[in-house]
């Protein structure tokens, strides 16, 4: 009986599992010297001044919106085509939020739209957001030198959701060393890039967002005794002192550790993903089918292969893989769609783009380990159903 395919899955060796093992019987499993290595190393592979890893990217995120003193008197302005997590953090500091539709061809965030919507705002002196919070979508990358130029006419700050891009790069430079943005977020969830079990990173280049973010993940906690604000105890070994209210957002060395052995490959899982993506646009022109654009000058790092297909047919090819133990998915539902979100009252008509890509959408199969066997089944299935199938329905 064949087994499931995936949409996507880790790819996990005997390094990794070595690794653990010795971390296990070691002095640290929590506040050790391995999560200050992985630090490191991703640090240097993506040339920020800082790293600072974290439980998961959906706590990265919160950390990078109190970092910048988000409140209830601001408004931050993303993708509705992304995890949940990209906007909770933003609500969970209180502050609004509104969407911008995305692009038809890469499905990242719609500059156009961002542009007119900034220069609305100000003629008519409404507040401008604070931030925008731009969505790498599928590791395929924003417009992101265009967006910062907008930052500096409107005066807002760049938060990139890199979840999906590590490894991607823009002008032959990575995705995360910040050079057009304030800060970069990382999810090492098991179907990413890398992946730590469950993790994420912030990368920035200010040394006060730095601060502000470990604060935040440390539970407000700061132990620099050069910083002390009280001075009576700075020579005291015990001593620290709780600046803000924080939480436990901290990766344990367990995890850093098979982050460690991850990022290593990072060059090999990057290579395995471009060849099942253009392995499924060779076998896939010619149908029916829309593939997601690349934009000039970026390297994407394909975390997912999305298609389109008419919307009367993408329902039934959906369950026409499911049923063949493709485990195929989507990403994403319009955030704006979920049930807590009707109180906010969205115009379901203001994102068309995002609402057409909602009805056409559909992630196949792309992970490292995915071999070209189970890859030419997927393929085989698309391809019967065009040719087969939609003559039935």
């Amino acid at each position: 009986m064949k087994k499931i395919i995936p949409y996507g899955k880790q790819s996990i060796s005997n390094t990794e599992k070595k690794l653990v093992i010795k971390t296990l019987f070691s002095d640290f499993l929590t506040q050790g010297p391995l999560v200050k290595k992985f630090e490191a190393l991703c640090s240097n592979f993506l040339n920020s001044n800082f790293a600072l890893a974290f439980n998961s990217a959906s706590s990265a995120l919160y950390a990078a919106c109190r970092a910048i003193n988000l409140g209830p008197d601001d408004e931050v302005w993303t993708s509705p085509n992304s995890f949940a997590a990209t906007a909770n953090c933003v609500l969970n500091c209180g502050a609004r939020l509104d969407f911008i539709d995305i692009n038809n061809d890469d499905y990242c965030i719609n500059v156009n739209l961002l542009e007119l919507k900034l220069l609305n705002k100000k003629k008519k002196s409404l507040k401008l957001p604070k931030a925008i919070i731009l969505v790498h979508f599928a590791g395929f990358i924003s417009d992101l030198k265009r967006i910062k130029k907008l930052s500096k006419i409107y005066n807002f700050l760049i938060i990139e959701d890199a979840s999906h891009a590590f490894g991607a790069k823009y002008n032959n430079s990575p995705i995360g060393n910040c050079k057009y943005s304030d800060i970069c977020v990382f999810s090492f969830h098991p179907v990413k890039i890398i992946t730590t079990g469950e993790g994420g990173l912030v990368s920035t280049n200010s040394k006060i967002l730095n601060y502000r973010m470990k604060l935040v993940r440390d539970n407000g906690i700061n132990r620099d005794k050069n910083s002390f604000q009280n001075i009576l105890y700075k020579n005291k070994p015990w001593y620290y002192e709780q600046l803000i209210v924080g939480g436990n957002f901290r990766m344990s060395e367990i995890h850093a550790a098979i982050g460690i052995s991850q990022i290593k490959k990072i060059n090999f899982f990057l290579k395995k993903r471009r060849e099942i993506y253009n392995l499924y646009k060779k076998n896939l022109l010619g149908l029916p089918i829309k593939f997601q654009d690349i934009r000039l000058k970026t390297l994407p790092s394909h975390h997912l292969f999305i298609i389109r297909v008419a919307p009367s047919l993408r329902d039934k090819l959906f369950k026409k893989l499911r049923s063949k133990k493709i485990n195929v998915n989507l990403h994403y539902i319009p955030i704006y769609r979920f049930p807590f979100y009707k109180k906010f009252k969205f115009q379901i008509k203001s994102f068309p783009n995002m609402e057409n890509y909602f009805k056409e959408a559909i992630s196949l199969p792309i992970f490292p380990n995915l071999n070209k066997s189970n890859q030419h089944y997927v393929i085989k299935i698309i391809r019967d159903f065009f040719k087969y199938d939609i003559k039935l329905c």
